[in-house]
């Protein structure tokens, strides 16, 4: 093995291409349960980091005391052992954490949670992969004349395995086979490099060859365990580029969520009447811009299921609908599962950049790309909403659902008021409960142009008795300093406050209906559907 460098220099390169794929990795099982907003990014990137970091300390002691890499050859063994039993096990920690610290954690909750998950699920195989590139170095390095050759070849060949980690899982691996297989596909590959060593020396030979059949048994069957895997109505269940996605379905509804296990973003009922949701509130957006008497355009910025576009072409004169939704994969979800109109016409693009590039002008632009948390900044400041205002016709409206709902003053959703009031000069606001929907013109005053366009609603009285309700709660906003700007927009940070105060409100229901029950009363609770974050 001493004149052997191609190895070490094929280990340096798989190892760089694992840490990637098990970063990226970390973000999806974690999405779902926690956000892929920028705060739970930073946690997998801080801890990954130090965990390499002790990894390269412990790495470089290990290499002074032995005098041949079998060490490191069997903890990076260890190591593709456990990578590839992530998904075997990764989910029920990352839920039983979520639990667990739903249940007393009530100020930080998204850091710890997901900091805790981070610590239990992928610190040791990070770890073990810092100790790589110290003991590489030791056994590459035989002549102290090519010394810096020989550490910069070790390198590069980390730095290119680095860069393939990243584009290869994002890009192919993850959309295509989805999650769970990618951490099996690499966690392969380390197991694969660690028997070619282990065949060169002759030793550990059948025990290896075992281990990792039998771990690859597991990783498989895996897949079939189901990132919700305690509910049963599930229709389709996969990943994109951008998201975890979920379709449920029941004999009265189906339900699409994205990044989310315990909500959902859209909703249809199966009788065609209204969804009771937040999202028959922002039909009021066409019945102030006239769709009740003529025909208005449409844009829809999160175009989602697609369930808002039918409803106004069921209910309003419509001229055309632009839907834009930057994931492909939700439009071919609305298509496949949700029936979505031919009427709608769909963009796979940034909302922001679809405005940018279009000189297209509506009566009616709905604002709907705020998941919980997950709030694009680049869609909540005041050029963006300057943007919107741009594109609007006269007498036209924009509407936004903004589902971070706070008591306090200062929250997000005050920022959010505050910087698309500093752009309108009608701006109102109406609480739905769990969500806010908001309604902007410069051309009217947005309430009493609802009021008035309401009485020509003749024969939908459904709709006509929900216009009722809306206007009786709208409430006028004023112009606050809370503004939004494209060079400072903290949304996840102020998400986050919202969020530790939802928790906190809920976790008094929770610990009442806990109170007393095993963990098999709690995951049962969990699977009826009783227990709800």
């Amino acid at each position: 093995m001493k004149d052997k460098k191609w190895i070490y220099y094929v280990t340096a390169f798989l190892s760089g291409t694992s840490v990637m794929a098990i970063e990226l990795g970390a973000s999806r099982l974690l999405a779902p349960y926690f956000s892929s907003s920028q705060i739970v990014w930073t946690i997998i990137i801080g801890t990954i980091m130090i965990a390499m970091a002790i990894g390269n300390v412990i790495g470089g002691k290990m290499a002074d005391k032995f005098d041949n890499p079998s060490k490191l050859f069997g903890w990076l063994f260890a190591a593709a052992t456990f990578t590839m039993l992530i998904p075997v096990f990764g989910k029920f920690v990352i839920s039983g954490v979520a639990l667990i610290l739903a249940t007393f954690v009530t100020k930080n909750y998204l850091i710890w949670a997901s900091l805790i998950s981070c610590l239990l699920v992928f610190v040791f195989p990070l770890l073990v992969l810092g100790m790589v590139t110290p003991n590489l170095v030791k056994f590459a390095v035989k002549d102290i004349s090519e010394n810096g050759k020989t550490v910069g070849i070790i390198e590069a060949c980390n730095t290119i395995g680095s860069i393939i980690g990243t584009f290869l899982p994002t890009f192919v691996t993850i959309p295509s086979i989805g999650t769970t297989l990618t951490f099996v596909v690499f966690a392969s590959v380390l197991y694969i490099i660690c028997l070619i060593y282990f065949i060169y020396k002759k030793r550990h030979i059948v025990k290896t060859i075992v281990i990792f059949i039998i771990a690859l048994i597991l990783g498989l069957f895996s897949n079939k365990i189901g990132t919700a895997f305690w509910k049963s109505d599930i229709v389709y269940e996969g990943e994109s580029i951008y998201n975890y996605l979920r379709v449920e379905e029941d004999d009265e509804k189906i339900i699409f969520s994205t990044n989310a296990l315990f909500s959902f973003q859209s909703i249809k009922r199966k009788n065609s009447t209204l969804a009771g949701w937040y999202y028959d509130y922002a039909l009021a957006g066409p019945v102030m811009a006239g769709g009740v008497t003529k025909p208005i355009s449409i844009c829809i910025l999160g175009l989602g299921s697609g369930t808002y576009g039918e409803e106004c072409l069921k209910r309003f004169k419509v001229s055309s609908i632009d839907g834009v939704e930057i994931d492909g994969k939700i439009i071919e979800i609305a298509k496949t599962y949700f029936d979505l109109p031919k009427e709608i016409a769909t963009y796979e693009e940034d909302g922001r950049a679809f405005l940018d590039a279009t000189t297209n002008k509506y009566d009616v632009i709905l604002v709907d790309a705020y998941r919980d948390i997950t709030i694009p900044f680049q869609m909540s400041s005041i050029e963006f909403f300057t943007s919107v205002k741009n594109h609007l016709n006269k007498d036209g409206v924009m509407v936004i659902n903004m589902n971070m709902r706070s008591k306090n003053e200062g929250a997000i959703n005050d920022y959010l008021e505050g910087t698309v009031r500093s752009c309108f000069s009608s701006v109102y606001t109406c609480d739905v409960g769990g969500n806010v929907e908001l309604f902007a013109s410069n051309d009217y005053d947005v309430k009493e142009r609802l009021i008035t366009n309401a009485k020509l609603i003749i024969s939908d009285y459904p709709l006509r008795s929900l216009m009722q309700t809306v206007s009786s709660k709208m409430k006028m906003v004023e112009p606050s300093s809370y503004i939004l700007t494209d060079d400072k927009a903290p949304v996840e940070v102020l998400g986050m406050k919202v969020l530790d105060e939802i928790i906190e409100d809920k976790l008094k229901n929770i610990k009442e209906s806990i109170k007393g029950k095993s963990l098999k009363e709690l995951l049962d609770m969990l699977i009826s559907g009783k227990l709800n974050f």
